[in-house]
């Protein structure tokens, strides 16, 4: 049998996926964590606005390489890119801890950044070949428990390494041992690298689906504005919240990885659940797109009650309520992962479309950590940043309601798609005939 025709597990490679994203968010976190280190922050006597510069940098890269990086695996496939980015951001992140100077610190997230960017469009291009729409919530729901396992377990373990040895030794190990989830990466994994006929296929059928009809989409826009809006609470919590409970609230660095932890444990709960119960819905003959629209909008107003915890007047109210409010934000996760990147989006420009919806996640993720900073030195505490990600919230939903429409979705240029359809049917006439004539021999 051809190595390239053999079975593979889904289930047990969208875990894979999962674990992938769970250590690149890990990677991500662990900045948070030496924020709130007294020694990392005096080592290279940063300012706030330094902070949020530096937390900023890997999604100025990630941003930039997100539709490269989904055109590369719509053409030539997700094992082998992916393999090669995970080596490539393991190693950065591991680098870090042998940083000396504030631009040292910069290039080494910007390679992160870099590396990372695969991770995202390689995992759509993967749910799009092997999961239908009654299942997309589901796997969904499950790949997005490890961006959010990542946080609550990054934050902890951290915030641990550092109270125990340093932040150079915690970047060090996070990084290095991210590298024991290469080996099961490539011996589960079939090797989908296209041959030089199927490589001419992709091209053409890629083609039917031009990136000028993704920007001509409603769709797309309004993914792209509620990607943002999504990502940028998400971040503000990843990069800043670590430093908000240790500065503003008085906790201890390990306490606030604890309740970092139970943060992003809540979102992580509550986003396989609504994923699979809006799963069910449409199993049942719901509306595939109103069931998601209603999550989604549900999801982002129950963010909104972050400025609670603003306002609340003891730590045990403010916690109370950063728990409660990124939490709820997981109605929103799987349920608008699938709507704008899967469901509403034609088959064929999956990778790119997610690429493309990428670049306003790292874009959220640049301007969070660094507008936080700026009102942070503004304000004097972390109430108006807290206030921006209501405001932000509230243009999620709105935009969520208005632009996602089954009617606005991206064409498809028939002529182009017509073609694709031949040369396919070509290809398979010619492989039974060979077959025939084995057969016959």
């Amino acid at each position: 049998m051809n190595k390239n025709k053999r079975q593979e597990n889904r289930w047990a490679i969208l875990v894979l996926l999962a674990l992938g994203l769970m250590i690149s968010w890990i990677d991500r976190t662990t900045l948070g964590a030496a924020f709130a280190d007294r020694h990392f922050v005096g080592e290279f006597a940063l300012t706030p606005v330094q902070r949020g510069w530096i937390g900023s940098a890997m999604y100025w890269s990630y941003g930039v390489l997100q539709l490269p990086m989904g055109w590369l695996v719509d053409r030539y496939g997700v094992k082998w890119p992916y393999a090669v980015c995970f080596v490539v951001w393991c190693g950065a992140a591991a680098a870090t801890g042998l940083a000396t100077t504030i631009d040292g610190l910069v290039a080494t997230r910007l390679l992160i950044g870099a590396a990372e960017s695969v991770v995202v469009p390689a995992t759509y291009r993967y749910l799009a070949n092997n999961f239908d729409e009654t299942r997309k919530g589901t796997a969904l729901g499950i790949y997005s428990i490890g961006g959010k396992m990542g946080p609550a377990l990054g934050a902890p373990i951290a915030a641990w390494l550092i109270a125990y040895s340093s932040w150079s030794a915690m970047f060090i190990v996070t990084g290095l041992a991210g590298l024991l989830w290469l080996a099961p990466w490539l011996m589960l994994l079939k090797n989908d690298y296209p041959s030089r006929s199927e490589l001419a296929e992709r091209k053409q059928r890629a083609a039917s689906v031009p990136l000028r009809n993704l920007l001509a989409s409603p769709v797309v826009w309004g993914g792209l504005i509620s990607n943002f809006c999504y990502s940028y609470f998400a971040f503000y919590c990843m990069t800043w919240m670590p430093a908000y409970l240790v500065e503003q609230r008085g906790l201890s660095l390990q306490d606030s990885g604890l309740y970092t932890f139970f943060s992003f444990a809540g979102i992580a709960i509550v986003a396989a659940w609504a994923g699979w119960a809006a799963d069910r819905l449409i199993a049942k003959g719901r509306d595939a797109v109103k069931v998601r629209k209603a999550f989604i909008v549900t999801g982002f107003c129950g963010g909104t009650t972050v400025l609670l915890g603003a306002y609340a007047s003891t730590p045990g109210a403010a916690l109370f309520w950063n728990v409660v409010s990124l939490s709820l934000l997981g109605l929103v996760t799987a349920n608008n992962l699938a709507l704008v990147k899967l469901t509403l989006i034609p088959k064929q420009a999956v990778g790119l479309n997610t690429g493309l919806q990428q670049v306003a996640t790292s874009l959220a993720g640049g301007v969070s950590a660094s507008l936080s900073g700026w009102l942070l030195h503004v304000g004097g505490s972390y109430t108006l940043p807290m206030v921006a990600i209501f405001g932000f919230l509230m243009l999620g939903a709105a935009s969520t309601q208005v632009l996602l429409r089954r009617k606005w979705a991206p064409r498809v240029s028939e002529a182009v798609a017509s073609s694709v359809d031949a040369s396919r049917g070509a290809a398979g006439e010619r492989e039974q005939r060979e077959q025939h004539q084995q057969q016959q021999a």
